[in-house]
């Protein structure tokens, strides 16, 4: 390696003019705007500055100049400080074999720390008999390092746990005990509330698959109720849109025959329609499959419609829940109760201002009697309606 006055920067420059003269000179094309002809024109480059490290090196040469006395001082150097360690280094191994009392095959296996005489005197000395030369020893002691072997032997290393013999048993799991059979068999005793009865099918609305008897489902139909009730939610939800919203379960109207659950809704129907004291509970006895209709929406009875009996084919009553009416609730409960009972003549008893008279005329009813007073003992005498009746027939045949 060169030293600072050894070093001549006039080199660096000489270098540096050569391969600034061995560069082409750029050309570039310069269009005209008046005739379309291109010239080309020759660019001289311009000579680059020279610069030399003279002053650089001379300031660091008067910096270190400064720490030292002269340039053969290296009080910094590495030599210098090795060689003062070195010595404590050797020591300390020594000691260290000395103290741990390794057999031969751990000194050669540590000997990687040692110089090279160190480890032809400890060869010679322990392994004297041995074929193997002394650079086989030091291959070996060198290969030990690898991280692979050396994982090997940290593993195959005795734990101190093991060593001593003493082992602390794990502490035994809590036993669980044995389940008392009474208390399964009393839990297997419960018995659930059904569906039809219990508070959930009040809170989640009518199911379909529960519903007994239905003669017909109708999907479409809209009641003034219903739109009713639509808008009263609708304006809450636009009033408090941060409360939570009620929330609305779809349900169709099911038509089906009287059930013993049915009476006590029917009777009040019944009574808010016509007159109190009205009892249907017989018609149970009175094959209900063929004289009974009633209309559900949900749990809530919205229509009732009934025949005296089979045989007679009178109907006592056809009533409608009020906000249910002008939605075909009626005239569907009207169709299935003369379904039920075909090639027989049906007739019935109607006020003469009823609005169902129009309902009667649509299915073929005709007037045979005009009775004066009919519902004199029945009707309150402020009701709006007439105590006048018509009886009407629809003949079959």
């Amino acid at each position: 390696m060169m030293t600072d006055a050894e070093w001549n920067s006039s080199e660096d420059d000489e270098y540096r003019d050569a391969r600034a003269q061995t560069r082409k000179s750029k050309r570039r094309k310069v269009i005209q705007t008046r005739r379309a002809k291109a010239v080309a024109i020759k660019v001289e480059e311009s000579t680059l500055p020279q610069w030399s490290l003279d002053p650089l090196l001379q300031a660091l040469h008067e910096q270190t100049a400064q720490d030292w006395e002269n340039e053969a001082d290296r009080r910094d150097s590495f030599d210098e400080i090795i060689e003062t360690l070195l010595p404590n280094l050797l020591q300390a191994g020594s000691a260290f074999f000395e103290r741990d009392g390794q057999d031969d095959e751990s000194s050669l296996r540590t000997s990687y720390f040692l110089p090279r005489f160190k480890v032809v005197q400890l060869h010679e000395s322990n392994n004297a008999e041995s074929p193997d030369s002394v650079l086989a020893c030091i291959i070996h002691a060198k290969s030990r390092t690898h991280s692979r072997l050396f994982r090997r032997v940290i593993l195959e290393r005795t734990p101190s746990y093991m060593a001593s013999g003493s082992l602390t048993p794990l502490r035994s799991s809590r036993t669980i005990p044995a389940v008392n059979p009474e208390v399964l068999d009393a839990l297997y005793a419960i018995q659930t509330t059904p569906y039809e009865s219990s508070f959930l099918s009040r809170l989640q609305g009518f199911n379909l698959h529960h519903q007994v008897n239905a003669i017909a489902v109708d999907w479409e139909t809209r009641t003034p109720w219903m739109d009713l009730m639509t808008d009263i939610r609708e304006h809450y939800s636009f009033a408090h849109p941060e409360r939570e919203q009620a929330s609305e379960s779809v349900a169709p109207v099911i038509y089906s025959t009287l059930q013993r659950c049915h009476l006590d809704q029917v009777h009040d129907l019944l009574r808010r329609v016509f007159w109190e004291g009205i009892d249907v509970t017989d018609s149970l006895d009175y094959t209900p499959e063929k004289c009974t209709i009633v209309a559900m929406y949900k749990q809530l009875v919205v229509g009732a419609a009934f025949l005296s009996s089979p045989q007679e084919t009178y109907i006592t009553y056809l009533a409608v829940r009020a906000g249910w009416d002008n939605s075909q609730i009626a005239t569907s409960m009207l169709y299935h109760l003369i379904s039920l009972n075909p090639h027989k003549d049906i007739t019935l008893h109607v006020s003469i201002n009823n609005p169902a008279m129009l309902l009667y005329n649509r299915f073929g009813f005709k007037a045979e009697e005009f009775i004066v007073g009919f519902y004199e003992d029945y009707l309150d005498a402020k009701s709006p309606q007439s105590k006048n009746a018509f009886r009407l027939r629809l003949r079959r045949w």
